[in-house]
């Protein structure tokens, strides 16, 4: 079974920037990456696809977050810039099979445990 560990939340002033990463153990998948706020479902972020990197951005967050893989480390990071106060919560990333729209977290598996971002002043 795939095992996914998120690094790299923290806190951070609104406008800042964070780099989130994603280690997998296996790497033959897309990944996708999502967020749940307090009191809110797990939403979806980005994802990038496994065999020719794909990417697809939630309306939101296009232009100001970009996620990229480095397969040679099994590694997929997402770039986070002009953070925002709604841009608060954690961050989970998971395999789903493809990369073709917005990610749902139906179609994604093997969760990590979640690193915590907060924007705040």
């Amino acid at each position: 079974q795939v095992q996914l560990v998120e690094s790299g939340g923290g806190l951070v002033q609104p406008g800042g920037s964070l780099r989130l990463s994603c280690a997998a153990s296996g790497f033959a998948f897309s990944i996708g990456w999502f967020r749940q706020a307090p009191g809110k479902e797990r939403e979806g972020v980005s994802c990038i696809g496994s065999t020719y990197g794909r990417t697809r951005y939630l309306d939101s967050v296009e232009g100001r977050f970009t996620i990229s893989r480095d397969n040679a480390k099994n590694t997929v990071y997402l770039q986070m810039h002009s953070l925002k106060s709604e841009n608060t919560g954690v961050y989970y990333c998971a395999t789903g099979r493809d990369c073709t729209s917005v990610p749902h977290s139906t179609s994604y598996h093997n969760w990590g445990q979640g690193t915590q971002v907060t924007v705040s002043s």
